[in-house]
């Protein structure tokens, strides 16, 4: 009886270890950053006992140097599925792979719908601001969500369509819009927006810094300088989460306006805010037709 009772109690103990996940019917999906969060948001929503949760805090850019705290990987603790990018911007995930090798991971970006710009070798993960792109991740995760949640596939599918049909009319009016631009040619702060640009028929024709927080070299300056003097239209579009301190240097050297284009990377994840990605993506297209009329 003895020898029983201490088996039975090994079992319990073994089984009460490793996690803090309770099998309570519910499904909390944990999502990597903000784009990621409002597309998984749009395809849940209402859906009873399904939580969707953003790891990173609201002020967080985009995740290319991004280090895991002991906060996310306590979020991570009691996650059923996590929601990721993918080409490359969870620098982490290997990391979130060995901690919960029993993950469920979803990356958004994994479809042959996605072709992705390369950039020395490396693929630009900036797929969202794509509209078309957005779409395919939107539909990607709404695939993989019907595989592991099957009882709820009814609903995502529904909410998945619909989804995508505002992003298809928000998409076709814009490329409307920019089609009648009489300049194409945009700089930016950096590498975020080529999608945006393939999508709108826009032209990058220069690129403040290759990736935020990395000072142009003063041969980079004056090669950025020297494009913008040539340009018919001299505009720099910054952006609002990163310091313009470059980009004003090179308007006072250039006499260049400088825009501001959202590439919607931050944001509160709140319920409320499932057109989101739509409202700054208007906010973006009035941006362009104003700087490049």
């Amino acid at each position: 009886m003895k020898k029983f009772l201490l088996i039975l109690l090994m079992i319990l103990t073994v089984s009460g270890c490793g996690s803090d996940k309770k099998d309570d019917g519910n499904l909390k999906i944990v999502t990597s950053f903000y784009p990621i969060y409002l597309e998984t948001l749009n395809i849940t929503r209402g859906i009873e006992g399904v939580e969707v949760v953003n790891m990173t805090p609201p002020q967080t850019g985009c995740l290319h140097d991004y280090q895991l705290t002991p906060e996310d990987m306590k979020t991570l603790e009691t996650a059923d599925i996590f929601v990721v990018n993918g080409l490359g911007m969870e620098s982490f995930l290997d990391k979130v792979i060995e901690a919960r090798p029993n993950l469920k991971i979803i990356n958004a970006s994994d479809t042959p719908k996605i072709v992705p710009i390369m950039e020395n070798g490396e693929p630009n993960p900036h797929v969202w601001l794509s509209i078309t792109y957005a779409m395919e991740q939107v539909k990607n995760i709404s695939s993989k969500l019907c595989e592991l949640d099957p009882k709820h596939t009814d609903a995502y599918k529904r909410h998945t369509l619909d989804y995508v049909d505002e992003l298809t009319t928000l998409r076709d009016e814009l490329q409307l819009s920019m089609a009648m631009l009489p300049n194409k040619d945009i700089v930016t702060f950096h590498e975020a927006f080529p999608y945006l640009a393939a999508e709108f028929g826009l032209k990058v024709a220069a690129v403040i810094e290759r990736e935020p927080g990395t000072e142009p070299t003063p041969q980079e300056l004056a090669e950025t300088i020297e494009k913008i003097n040539s340009l018919p239209v001299k505009v720099i579009f910054t952006e609002p989460q990163y310091s313009p301190k470059a980009a004003e240097t090179i308007a006072r050297e250039t006499g260049a306006q400088i825009f501001e284009l959202d590439p919607i990377v931050t944001g509160e994840a709140k319920p409320e805010h499932l057109l989101d990605y739509v409202d700054r993506m208007l906010t973006n297209a009035l941006t362009l037709a104003k700087a490049l009329q």
